[in-house]
């Protein structure tokens, strides 16, 4: 079964620049998320609600990454992963420092689960539910 410890789902950036594996840590409900020796944590259900928010969307949307510390484009994936408005208030990036990046690494998961059709240009790629 994909997207466990043992088996994590083997993705690629949208560019297709960056090669990462995430998978479900069940014991803490998280997505994990390693890219190189670095780790970034998820709320496990951003899958759901990143995919409700497209469909209610209807329509293409930019990803919009960018680290922590930067502000995100308005409208993007990304602002949506850190808004007040979402579903949990906030951030689904979960370790400090590393919230980020949302618009990045969380699309490509929902393309390989089905759930979304998205974009493989060199830069500027825009994502949208199925």
């Amino acid at each position: 079964m994909n997207g466990t410890k043992d088996n994590p789902w083997q993705l690629k950036t949208a560019p297709g620049t960056a090669e990462y594996t995430m998978y479900h840590d069940s014991e803490k409900d998280i997505l994990v998320c390693k890219v190189g020796t670095t780790t970034l944590h998820y709320s496990w259900r951003c899958i759901d609600d990143l995919h409700a928010m497209l469909k209610a969307h209807g329509d293409w949307m930019e990803l919009g990454a960018a680290d922590e510390g930067k502000e995100p484009k308005p409208g993007t994936v990304e602002a949506w992963g850190r808004s007040p408005e979402n579903p949990v208030g906030g951030w689904y990036g979960l370790k400090k420092g590393f919230r980020g990046r949302f618009g990045m690494y969380v699309p490509p998961l929902l393309e390989e689960l089905g759930l979304v059709e998205l974009e493989h240009n060199p830069k500027n790629n825009r994502v949208r539910a199925i």
